[in-house]
């Protein structure tokens, strides 16, 4: 029997991932490519579309090479990709401007006058909350500002669909990805006409609304030649990394979440139909006709941690300097941190928010310090996970990934604070996988995207300590009357 891989293609914020799999999930290759992020002036965040581009193409090459894929071996690529990122694109499909990424903070005014204004009425249409992050505020600072590239801008497109348009001369864009502008109706599935007339641009400087199974044929010749693949290889759209890092990790069913945290982080549930918070906690993007996922994300996970560790000038690596936090009893002894040291997306949604530790005492010491900042991580995921519940109920099964799931300490935390089981994927590409198994969807080789919970290899399940459950229940509570009270100064 012939050798069958299928490639998840990742497109992320730091960097671009190919991931080869055998159809049964088992990681049978992986190539990163950092991607370079540019700070031209106080808060603002973008990248170069052309390279990353190149760096895609170079990371499938590469990936096709270290697995020693050979002719008809490889059935599929899927995409998966980060949200909220905004190109202006001129007619000949050409950058006019760099990609601005979620963390660009230059809409900020607009964000907050909106919330002044419609925000709310906006947010129950899209399910997109107002933010500097979505492409919808950013547009409207680039209308209001004047900006060049918006004022010629023939097209408006995502990282993920510059690709696929350098690729296959196709301007599509998935479900999942056009409600991460905000200039999508959730309701309707269309581009909002009202929220279009708003930044003064029409849905055909848009991209076609397709579902997360839609095939991609014919690539460029020239194209395939540099990843050292057939012309004839099919590629699927995908959807955006949250969606896919649930599928990835098969917490796809009714009670079963997601936890990401790497640099940032984000708690998500798949959900039937359109489901929002009354207090503008929450997203809830599509995923196809049928299923949504809805979840916060958190400016602050690992980033947190780093944080810290370079304050503390510590010289070791990242498993020793959490491991100190063993030392701690839960609660660190009193000291509670506020994890806001990037500003905030959910639950507060006010990228003006600060960090802040309370509690402190002459007795505490570094152990203390890491320790509170691996509570505080966790606490805010927490809170974002009430925030949950009003809209799907208590979670049942928390499954986990990210680059802080290699941390065992952490994940004993995040059992303990939730009291739930936490469950694992031995391979931490939960996102490539949701890609390459809704590509195997698409081609007709495999039935359905629950079928993948037959296919993902996991660890061990974390169990929670029930004494400890009970303690952080008291620190929670003390944690949240803080956040709240400080929230007025931000």
């Amino acid at each position: 029997m012939s050798r069958q891989f299928v490639i998840g293609l990742d497109i992320g914020t730091t960097s671009v991932k190919a991931v080869v799999f055998n159809i049964y999930g088992k990681v049978i290759a992986e190539i990163e490519k950092m991607i370079t992020s540019y700070y031209p002036q106080q808060g603002w965040v973008e990248q170069n579309p052309i390279e990353i581009e190149q760096s895609a193409v170079q990371a499938v090459k590469d990936a096709v090479d270290q697995a020693g894929i050979q002719n008809n071996e490889l059935l599929t690529i899927g995409f998966s990709s980060a949200m909220h990122s905004l190109i202006c694109v001129n007619a000949k499909g050409e950058p006019l401007s760099q990609a601005l990424i979620w963390a660009d903070g230059r809409s900020s005014g607009q964000a907050e006058r909106l919330m002044q204004e419609e925000g709310i009425k906006l947010y129950s249409k899209t399910g997109m909350p107002i933010h500097p992050m979505s492409p919808f505020v950013k547009l409207l600072w680039m209308k209001e500002v004047e900006y060049e590239p918006y004022l010629k801008a023939n097209y408006f497109m995502s990282i993920k669909e510059f690709l696929i348009q350098e690729w296959f001369g196709q301007r599509v864009i998935d479900y999942s990805m056009a409600s991460a502008t905000g200039l999508f109706n959730a309701k309707t599935l269309q581009w909002d006409e009202e929220i279009l007339e708003l930044v003064k641009i029409n849905k055909e400087q848009l991209s076609k609304i397709v579902p997360p199974t839609e095939c991609l044929t014919g690539i460029k010749n020239d194209v395939a030649e540099k990843m050292g693949i057939s012309s004839e290889i099919p590629f699927v759209i995908g959807a955006a990394d949250g969606q896919l890092a649930n599928l990835g990790i098969g917490a796809i069913s009714p009670g079963e979440v997601a936890v990401t945290v790497g640099t940032s982080g984000a708690i998500r549930q798949f959900t039937k139909g359109f489901q929002i918070s009354d207090k503008h906690e929450t997203f809830c993007y599509a995923f196809t006709e049928e299923y949504s996922i809805i979840g916060g994300p958190t400016n602050n996970g690992g980033i947190a941690l780093q944080w810290l560790k370079e304050l503390l000038n510590d010289q070791g690596n990242f498993d020793e300097f959490t491991a100190e936090a063993k030392r701690v009893a839960p609660g660190a002894e009193g000291i509670l941190f506020l994890p806001y040291i990037n500003g905030e997306r959910a639950p507060l949604w006010n990228q003006q928010a600060k960090g802040n530790f309370y509690g402190l005492s002459v007795t505490h010491k570094k152990e203390h310090f890491i320790r509170a900042v691996l509570e505080g991580i966790t606490f805010n995921l927490y809170q974002i996970g009430k925030s949950l519940e009003n809209l799907a109920g208590a979670p049942q099964k928390i499954y986990v990934n990210g680059g802080l799931s290699r941390s065992p300490l952490w994940l004993q935390i995040l059992a303990d604070v939730f009291g739930k089981e936490v469950y694992v994927s031995e391979s931490h590409h939960s996102a490539a996988w949701g890609a390459a198994w809704t590509a195997l969807v698409a081609i007709g080789k495999v039935d359905s995207f629950e079928d993948i919970k037959k296919n993902i290899p996991m660890g061990q399940a974390i169990r929670p300590n029930e004494k400890n459950h009970e303690i952080y229940s008291t620190v929670y509570a003390k944690y949240e009357k803080l956040a709240k009270d400080l929230s007025v100064y931000f």
